[in-house]
């Protein structure tokens, strides 16, 4: 295993490392379990293909391209809402 050196802001810094010690674990250790949950762009797209596969054929689930932005959309606005953006 390698180290890396990642310069971020002192608060920052602070904030992951309090939240790693509420779970009961190191910086490191938090830092390594986030990138083990955390999807690429990429893998977020091919995981949504998959589902929407599935949907359509489960239940011949078909949205527009209009319908589907608005969808978008909407899970948008609810995630912004759940971070505060």
């Amino acid at each position: 295993m390698s180290d890396a050196d990642v310069r971020i802001p002192e608060e920052a810094k602070d904030r992951l490392t309090a939240i790693a010690a509420a779970e009961g674990l190191s910086l490191r250790a938090y830092l390594v379990r986030l990138a083990e949950t955390l999807l690429t762009p990429a893998e977020r797209a091919e995981r949504a293909e998959k589902a929407l596969a599935a949907l359509e054929e489960w239940g011949r689930y078909a949205p527009t391209a209009a319908q589907q932005e608005d969808l978008d959309g909407e899970l948008d606005r609810r995630l912004g809402q759940l971070t505060g953006r």
